[in-house]
């Protein structure tokens, strides 16, 4: 199966070099290309990436769905899309190692949709009290809307590129995990939970996690995000 692999970063630069080495034994087996969608980092990250081999997208506008979207974008400019985009964090707390198992139900055809659940892999103190609170709520609420159950709102994710297209994704914050899960849901797209890896941040502070505001910003943003999807879940399957 080809893949592309999607990593949005902001300001990682001491994270990408290791990061580009740990993806390197399955780049030409499998992975076709190593794209970084810049958010407008300021401390070098993208020319590290270049430096290392990887595809460098620009989004100025800052957002984790809007890097995700530019990276799409790119690919579909290449008017050669592969058969399934991995999407996995900057910040070395996703492991590539687990690539293999990510795109196992891919390559069986037994889902359309994977997600790196971290809950039981985590390592001590890599998902926090809130964290688990926060997706543990999320998907509680998924299931009660739409009657699909995830363990996780991971990062480290692969999906068909056929279902990337269907599923129309056009959050461009914090809601860009949820949108894919919930949408899957609603179309009833076959999706599978895998346990990856999840390692403690090395460097740095996370954008999201790391302060108060990130996390009720996001928070309210995946919880209105499900609920806007659920209200529109008839416009959604006429399509």
């Amino acid at each position: 199966m080809i893949c592309d692999v999607v990593i949005p970063a902001l300001d990682e630069h001491p994270n990408i070099r290791p990061l580009m080495e740990a993806l390197a034994p399955w780049r030409g087996r499998g992975v076709r290309h190593v794209i970084v969608a810049d958010n407008g980092s300021t401390d070098g990250t993208p020319d590290e990436a270049a430096a290392c081999g990887a595809v460098v997208v620009r989004e100025a506008r800052r957002g984790y769905g809007a890097a995700c979207l530019a990276a799409l974008a790119w690919i579909c400019e290449t008017g050669s899309p592969p058969e399934a985009v991995v999407f996995l964090d900057a910040d070395l707390s996703d492991d590539p190692a687990g690539l293999p198992e990510l795109l196992a139900p891919l390559r069986a055809g037994a889902a359309d949709l994977v997600i790196g659940s971290r809950v039981r892999r985590a390592e001590p103190g890599a998902l926090n009290l809130v964290q688990r609170f926060g997706n543990g709520l999320a998907c509680a609420l998924m299931a009660a809307l739409s009657g699909r159950r995830y363990s996780d709102l991971g990062p480290f994710r692969a999906i068909r590129w056929s279902t990337l297209e269907r599923l129309a994704m056009a959050d461009r914050t914090w809601g860009w995990t949820v949108e894919m899960q919930m949408k899957a849901a609603l179309l009833d797209i076959p999706a599978q939970d895998v346990d990856v890896a999840y390692r403690t941040r090395r460097t740095g502070r996370s954008k999201i996690s790391g302060t108060v505001r990130g996390v009720l910003a996001a928070g309210t943003k995946i919880i209105t995000t499900i609920v806007a999807l659920w209200w529109r879940r008839g416009e959604l399957r006429r399509r």
